[in-house]
Formats: C-alpha cells, sequence, structure tokens
C-alpha cells in the first residue's frame, strides 16, 4: 500500500468531531477519488495523508512523502523556484557553475544536474514557458499559480499526489493536460473536486459523510448511479417504513379499544354478581395485566417504528439541497450600469496587461461572460470596473446601481467570527434572531455548528455562507460578479447554485472555466481578453 490511515478521527480546537475512527487506503498506482458533501473533511483528511495536521486518534502511513497542492493558492510571498521547492538546488547549482567547490553545494544538488532544465520543460508543458524561475509568484493570477504547483509533479516525479480542487482556477486548455497527466502517471493519487469530467478519470470514488467513509468501485459516473439506486431504494424504505408505522398506530388502537371493552365488561358484570367475588377479582386483575403488557407491546413496537422512520429521514436528510432565492432585481431593462472605454492596465513598468484596450458597456438584464486563459486579466478587469483599481489607460463610468461581488476566496468571509456572529453582522439587526437563524438552516448550516469559527469552513461551506450573509443583507442586487463561483462547491450546492443564477432576473458578469455552468445558467455575451505576451 502507498497510504494507509488506521483508525483516524480528528477534532477540531473546540472538540467538535469532524470525523472518527476511519480506516482508509491507497494501494500503489491507485488512482482515486474523494467526495462528500461539503464540510464532511475531505480537504482535512487530504491534510492529514500530507502530513500537515496531527490526528486526534489513530495514524497515517505512507510509502514515502506525498506531493499536496491545496485549493487555495492565495498570497505567496515567494518566487517560482521556492513554489517549486528547488531554489536551494538551483543556487547551488549556480554555485558549482560559477566554480564553486563547496562540500556543502555538492551535497544539496545531490548529481541532480538537470534540475533548471527539468523545471523549465515542466514550467513549458504548462503553457507557461515565459515564466522565470526567479520570478514572483504573487504577480500570477490564481491559475498561474495553480499551474506552477503542478509543475511540481513533473519536476518531482512524487510516488503519493494529493490534489484538493486542482482544476478550479485551470482554463480549458490547463484542464485537458492535467486530465492527460492523471491518465498517464504512474504515481499514487488522490482527488478531491468537483469537476466531474476529472472524477472520471479516477479509478475508485470513496465517498466520506457523517456515517464513514465508504468505497465504491468505479469512477465517478459509476458512482453517481449507485447513488440513485441508493436513494430509491430509500425513498422505498421510507415509503414502507410509513406504512409499517400506521399500521402499528392502527393496532395499538385496536388494541386499546378492545382491553377497554373487556375491562368495561368485567366491571359491569362484577356489578352484577355473576360470579363469585375472589374468581371475579382474579380475572380481573389478569385482565388489567394483560392489557398492562399488550399496551406496553403496542407502545414498543410503535416507538421503534417512530425511531426507524426517523433514521431513514436523517439519511434522506443529508441529500437535501441549498435553498437560494433572489428577488426580481429592480431596474429597467437597458439602464446602463457600466461603461468603459479605451481601458488597460499597467501591471510591471512599461507593460500593459492587454494586447487590445477594451471598450466596454453592461446594462441591465445583460449577462456577460469574460473568456481568457489564465493570466489573461479577467479578474483585474473586474477590479477596474468596480473601482477597486484604476485602469493606466482610458476611464469607466458607472451609474448608481447596487451589486454584489463574490472573489475568488470569499473575503465577505470573515476568519475570525463564528458562524452566527457573521451572520448577525450582514443581518444588521434588520431581521429577528429567529429569521437570521432560519436563513442558516436554509443554507445547510444547523444550529450544531453555528459556533463554528469560519476559519474552520471548507470552500464550499464559505461559499454557501458568504452567499447566505449576502441574502441576509436584505438588498436585491441588480448586478451579481462572480469570480470562479463553482470552484469549491460539491455537486449538490452546484446544482442549486446553477438553478438559481438561471433564475436570477438582473445583470450577471461571471469569470468562469466551467463550460457546463456557463451554458445552463444562460449568459448571452462572451467578452474574450488577451494578454500581452
Amino acid at each position: 500500500m502507498s497510504i494507509i490511515l488506521s483508525d483516524l478521527s480528528f477534532h477540531y480546537p473546540n472538540q467538535q468531531v469532524l470525523f472518527d475512527h476511519l480506516n482508509f487506503s491507497v494501494g500503489k498506482q491507485e488512482k482515486v477519488s474523494l467526495v462528500g458533501p461539503n464540510g464532511a473533511g475531505k480537504s482535512t483528511l487530504l491534510k492529514l495523508m500530507a502530513g500537515l495536521l496531527q490526528p486526534a486518534t489513530g495514524s497515517v502511513i505512507s510509502s514515502s512523502g506525498p506531493y499536496y497542492i491545496s485549493q487555495h493558492t492565495g498570497s505567496l510571498d515567494k518566487n517560482i523556484a521556492e513554489l517549486l521547492g528547488v531554489d536551494r538546488k538551483l543556487a547551488a547549482l549556480h554555485a558549482i557553475e560559477n566554480g564553486s567547490i563547496s562540500p556543502i553545494d555538492f551535497d544539496v544538488l545531490a548529481d541532480d544536474w538537470e534540475v533548471e532544465s527539468r523545471c523549465e520543460a515542466a514550467l513549458s508543458y504548462w503553457n507557461l514557458p515565459d515564466i522565470k524561475l526567479d520570478m514572483p509568484a504573487d504577480n500570477l493570477s490564481g491559475g498561474e499559480k495553480t499551474k506552477i504547483l503542478l509543475a511540481g509533479l513533473l519536476v518531482h516525479a512524487p510516488e503519493i499526489v494529493l490534489l484538493d480542487e486542482p482544476t478550479n482556477h485551470l482554463d480549458q486548455t490547463s484542464r485537458e493536460l492535467l486530465y492527460k497527466y492523471i491518465n498517464q502517471s504512474k504515481a499514487s493519487i488522490v482527488v478531491v473536486s468537483h469537476d466531474t469530467t476529472l472524477l472520471d478519470q479516477l479509478q475508485i470514488t470513496y465517498e466520506l459523510s457523517e456515517f464513514g467513509i465508504r468505497s465504491y468501485g468505479g469512477n465517478y459516473s459509476f458512482y453517481k448511479a449507485q447513488k440513485e439506486t441508493a436513494q430509491n431504494a430509500l425513498d422505498e424504505s421510507i415509503h414502507e417504513q410509513e406504512k409499517m408505522l400506521r399500521l402499528a398506530r392502527k393496532q395499538a388502537q385496536e388494541v386499546k379499544q378492545r382491553q377497554e371493552k373487556r375491562t368495561s365488561q368485567g366491571k359491569k358484570n362484577k356489578m352484577q354478581g355473576g360470579g363469585a367475588r375472589i374468581l371475579l377479582n382474579a380475572l380481573g386483575n389478569s385482565a388489567e395485566n394483560t392489557a398492562s403488557r399488550l399496551k406496553n407491546k403496542q407502545v414498543e413496537i410503535v416507538s421503534e417504528g417512530q425511531n426507524k422512520l426517523a433514521a431513514l429521514r436523517k439519511q434522506k436528510e443529508q441529500l437535501k439541497e441549498i435553498k437560494i432565492d433572489f428577488d426580481q432585481a429592480s431596474l429597467h431593462t437597458g439602464k446602463l450600469l457600466i461603461e468603459a472605454s479605451g481601458v488597460n492596465f499597467e501591471y510591471q513598468q512599461g507593460k500593459m496587461l492587454w494586447e487590445k484596450s477594451i471598450d466596454f458597456t453592461l446594462y441591465s438584464d445583460d449577462r456577460i461572460h469574460l473568456l481568457g486563459d489564465n493570466g489573461a486579466g479577467k479578474t483585474t478587469f473586474i477590479r477596474l470596473l468596480t473601482g477597486d483599481l484604476e485602469p493606466s489607460a482610458g476611464w469607466v463610468k458607472r451609474t448608481a446601481f447596487h451589486w454584489i461581488y463574490l472573489d475568488q476566496d470569499y473575503s465577505q468571509v470573515d476568519l475570525d467570527c463564528s458562524i452566527e456572529q457573521l451572520a448577525g453582522k450582514y443581518s444588521r439587526n434588520e431581521l429577528e434572531e429567529h429569521e437570521v437563524k432560519l436563513r442558516l438552516n436554509r443554507f445547510l448550516f444547523p444550529a450544531d455548528s453555528w459556533n463554528k469559527n469560519c476559519k474552520n469552513l471548507s470552500g464550499g461551506e464559505k461559499m454557501r455562507l458568504a452567499l447566505c450573509c449576502l441574502m441576509l443583507s436584505n438588498q436585491t442586487p441588480d448586478l451579481i460578479i462572480l469570480d470562479e463561483p463553482t470552484n469549491n462547491l460539491d455537486v449538490i450546492s452546484l446544482q442549486i447554485l446553477t438553478q438559481t443564477i438561471r433564475g436570477y432576473k438582473g445583470s450577471l458578469l461571471i469569470v468562469s472555466h466551467d463550460k457546463r455552468f456557463v451554458e445552463e445558467i444562460g449568459t448571452t455575451q462572451s467578452l474574450t481578453m488577451e494578454r500581452i505576451r
């Protein structure tokens, strides 16, 4: 085996249990996916496998050090060589090339004379031929940062690969390259992703839920078919249990009525003196004891039926979906919201971002898809339109309207707050406390999660909480701006978000590499951005 997880448990610092007594293994050259609802602990499990977290109980044993790529690149105060983990080797190589005979340099290099050319070849594979190893990583887009980390797979050729939402910021060309790598790789690979095309490249699907971890012997399509069969069986079990419970209650009522009738008849006989008093008392006591036993038995049957039904309904509860309802936007059709003329941005001294300066207009009811490869400047363009950045050339004008912007990092979610505290901040006392809690429940945050710190939320949970908070602010937006909105949503949440955005009657500006999502939400226009190379 490449990785063995034995009796693994993990608790948050407040002792809330995320999962308990998990047993899980990945064999040599096995390629598996890890699926399950947001918040089940998939990312945490990968971090435990990578050695970045320590379990409360149990152990993780791996045949070699895993190569782990997180779903959040965030701010990286490193250059490309440091990000790839080759900075010390490159420094040693350059020192030796410049005449160093220090044993330390030769020890660090460890005869890896091809390290620099291997890095260049890896960057070229990921369509990053112009990226230099001494460049700062923070100058790169989210997609470019991800591709740098993926390039490390070719640089280091690890035996174990752990990927957490690796396609989040990747354009379609890069996604195809990742699928190709996975199909050709000899490594053991574990992937957490919502990308169903990627999940179908993997041989085995593991589902992590509050019930533990379960293996399905096939790819995601196989898993989905099995889940649909299980769902149908669950629905049938609930239906049958409901019938049995109704029958048990009916029988209990009939037994009660018969015993009441017998007791009444016994009392009548006793009053009429129709037999010896001792015999009548004995018969009366026997009848009462029998009635009591039958009553207890019927109560037990009904209680057992109720418990079974509750357990089945709890299983089904895990499949409930996010309920998001945006009201109709208030602006009349055709109102000019944003106008931009000759816009460009100087991202480095003397270097403009785009081949051609951009002219752009957005009217109410427009639904515009921003296209472009990783690094084309799509997020930068959004920041120019919203006023977060000022253009180096041209101008941007905005009229009075209400908009919301969900960025890739869910900056609306204050990591120093609990779920309930953040919800309270956004409601601004406009909603009663019970209304706030009702909204949290609708967004799949039950009462036992309200004290959970936001920094412990998964990416998908942060997305749900961000949407919840935006709705708690009680202002229907005229424009929704979405920057890679599907990146961290599980499949059910993705379906509901798709339905919600498709039903939203307002303006939409979206950056997404998820072709299916873009098609289903009904975008009407597109703008393709090309960066100067």
